[in-house]
């Protein structure tokens, strides 16, 4: 079972095995958490990322970390080139970072709060969407999730969601 918690402040800071940026699906790094972890972490990052390619939205890929406390970002697309989403995106994408950060033999994977800054998607629905797709995530070498969010809003939401039993009661 995950243990999973919530942290306020900066997601670049964030010792962890896996860092997962808040993507589009064309993985170009400009505002937000793509930004705060390009300033941290290096150019290389989206250079990295770019060479990629495109990615389909609500699926995730890795690239090395830089300058990062971390040994991986991993690349939610959770938006295309419009910069919305929406809660299957956010659901579909969380899905994807923890499978990936499994795949990559973490232990530990730091989630911003997908989609909510340029996005436009509420603080609550991340929150309630991206808590259940970790607690009923089923790991094999991922320990710890950490909710890496910016602000006393998004931390109250997430710590609510956290509380919160699932849908099913349990």
């Amino acid at each position: 079972m995950l243990r999973l918690e919530v942290r306020e402040g900066d997601i670049a800071a964030i010792e962890a095995d896996a860092i997962a940026n808040a993507a589009n699906d064309r993985l170009w790094m400009g505002a937000g958490v793509a930004g705060a972890l390009k300033r941290a972490g290096g150019d290389e990052i989206e250079q990295e990322a770019m060479a990629i390619g495109g990615i389909p939205i609500g699926t995730a890929v890795a690239t090395t970390a830089g300058r990062l406390r971390a040994r991986w970002v991993i690349h939610g697309a959770v938006m295309g080139q419009d910069l919305r989403t929406d809660g299957d995106l956010v659901r579909r994408t969380t899905r994807a970072c923890l499978e990936l950060a499994d795949e990559l033999a973490c232990r530990s994977l730091a989630l911003p709060a997908f989609g909510t800054g340029v996005g436009g998607f509420r603080l609550a629905d991340c929150a309630a969407i991206m808590v259940e797709e970790a607690r009923i995530y089923e790991p094999s070498s991922l320990e710890l999730v950490i909710f890496a969010v910016f602000g006393s809003e998004a931390y109250e939401a997430f710590s609510s969601a956290l509380s919160s039993p699932l849908p099913d009661g349990s």
